[in-house]
């Protein structure tokens, strides 16, 4: 069973201004799924921070969603905010509000916290069917293929060569050069091709 908490975000005045938060964090509140919710003037802040990690213990939360600005904004710090409270850092999604609703309508309060609502409600049925996530590493093999013995193939294979990395060039021809070949002079020289 989903034990998700919502964690909406004023950023502020950012996207208090524009969107009813409060109104927001009560009807998520109703979500199926949904054993807490709450509103807080800046949740990436240290004390911001320190709720969420209160609350998933309190509430025993298995998954997080954040109503609040740019997941490319603050994502790693809720990710390792799920980390501190002992949460796997991937059961967490976001809901984009600042960028989406508060500054796109600024002056249309109820409209922009209707379209926050639409968007924290996809969040929670998405984090529904989250799973965890583990980092793993694989290695990797130095080596690149090249395919086609042309100008730009050639090269792409030198890059890679003078990288430090060993290169393969295939070529289905029976020499290398491509058109570049064909060619006896070259622009804007008119230097020999061949």
């Amino acid at each position: 069973m989903n034990r998700i908490g919502v964690f909406v975000c004023w950023c502020g005045s950012n996207i208090s201004s524009a969107v009813d938060v409060s109104l927001l964090a009560e009807e998520a509140a109703k979500l199926p799924g949904v054993v807490f919710s709450t509103d807080y003037k800046y949740m990436c802040s240290v004390p911001g921070q320190d709720l969420i990690i209160k609350m998933i213990g309190e509430h025993r939360l298995d998954k997080v969603v954040l109503a609040s600005c740019s997941p490319r904004l603050h994502e790693t710090t809720f990710r390792k905010t799920l980390e501190r409270a002992g949460l796997n850092p991937y059961m967490l999604e976001i809901a984009n509000i600042r960028e989406q609703c508060a500054w796109v309508h600024p002056k249309m309060k109820d409209e922009a916290t209707e379209k926050a609502f639409a968007l924290v409600r996809r969040a929670v049925a998405k984090a529904t069917y989250m799973e965890p996530m583990y980092e793993t590493k694989i290695p990797v093999t130095r080596r690149a293929l090249v395919i086609g013995g042309g100008i730009a193939g050639m090269q792409a294979a030198l890059d890679i060569a003078e990288a430090g990395h060993e290169v393969v060039l295939v070529e289905r021809e029976p020499s290398i050069g491509g058109k570049l070949a064909m060619l006896d002079k070259t622009f804007p020289t008119l230097d020999c091709a061949g």
